[in-house]
């Protein structure tokens, strides 16, 4: 999956074509279109038609022009190479080069980096991304490399605003979510927020997800409305509430050996083109979201606004705040707080 686009490739073989007839020329030996010097596997957990991973392609046929073909960065979407949990344990051992993952996911690995994920934080995308562009995404990354064998590129990619889907009942006040059956990722943030909200929340591997729906081992998920979409979630859920709960994104993660294996011209060349297409991903991913609650009306999907501030004012009244400031410690805490406001 992972193969750059068949008019690259087209490309590519010319160009190797033309070096080995020059070379051929100049009495050199010219050897066959040889493979690449390096190859990557970069894995995620989304469909090959989610902006990601039209981004990614693109981002995969930049790196092969710009290092000559020196580099073949292979693009695996959708839990090709294995689940979130497997495919974290790959990167982290380097039999995968790049993942990228939630940081609410990573938060099992290195529990600082849920701090972007706490409920009802972030009220707009204009605070999402000068915290994450400042100084609590440079707080996170620190803490990444600090405590595992991965490292996340500067420029975190959007999976945007999270909402709730269910075939229950639509969701309007915190009340609304009692005794509710409801999908999270594995992410220990996730379900304190939704055990204040007294829901019934259940961890289940996002591979999992359309068919515990649909089998109602669970009522409801929550995700942003680009996943809700592509992964047809909306085939087997009635009401979608748009919460807007958390804000989400995905850091590139690489593993530190694996990368640093690249000559210093090659790493730049990556790096560059991470970072760059992670903020074009940001425009398209927010974008789709934007266009997708018609698309999905006419797929069925009932909408309903909520009330953010009754949902924020329950998470503070249950303690979830107090607890998550005391988990984070004073310094992360007060740089989320710069960005978002008192939040306890």
């Amino acid at each position: 999956m992972g193969n750059p686009t068949g008019t690259f490739t087209r490309r590519r073989f010319l160009k190797t074509v033309s070096i080995a007839s020059a070379a051929a020329a100049s009495g050199m030996v010219a050897t066959q279109a040889h493979a690449a010097e390096f190859t990557l596997k970069y894995a995620n957990n989304l469909p090959a038609t989610h902006p990601m991973n039209i981004r990614a392609k693109e981002m995969a046929a930049k790196i092969a022009t710009e290092s000559k073909g020196r580099i073949d960065l292979q693009v695996y979407p959708n839990n090709q190479l294995g689940n979130d949990t497997d495919t974290l344990g790959q990167v982290r051992s380097g039999a995968v080069d790049f993942f990228t993952l939630s940081p609410l996911i990573l938060g099992t690995l290195v529990p600082a980096a849920q701090i972007s994920g706490v409920g009802f934080a972030f009220k707009d995308y204009n605070q999402v991304w000068a915290a994450m562009d400042g100084e609590l995404g440079a707080h996170v990354r620190k803490q990444i490399e600090s405590k595992s064998t991965l490292f996340a590129f500067e420029k975190i990619w959007d999976n945007g605003y999270r909402q709730i889907t269910n075939s229950t009942r639509p969701i309007a006040k915190p009340e609304d979510l009692k005794g509710m059956k409801l999908r999270v990722p594995p992410s220990p943030l996730w379900t304190s927020m939704f055990r204040a909200f007294d829901s019934a929340p259940a961890s289940i591997n996002f591979a999992e997800v359309y068919s515990a729906l649909q089998t109602k081992i669970v009522e409801g998920q929550e995700n942003p409305l680009a996943i809700i979409s592509t992964a047809k979630l909306y085939e087997v859920q009635k009401y979608c509430s748009v919460t807007n709960h958390m804000w989400d994104g995905f850091w590139f993660l690489a593993n530190k050996k694996s990368f640093e294996r690249l000559p210093k011209d090659l790493q730049d060349i990556v790096t560059r083109n991470v970072n760059k297409a992670g903020v074009k991903q940001r425009a398209d991913t927010r974008a789709l979201n934007d266009s997708l609650v018609a698309d999905m009306k006419g797929k069925g999907l009932q909408f309903n606004d909520t009330d953010n501030e009754a949902f924020r004012a329950k998470l503070r009244s249950a303690g979830f705040y107090a607890e998550w400031h005391k988990k984070f410690g004073d310094e992360a805490w007060t740089v989320l707080e710069k960005y978002t406001g008192k939040l306890a």
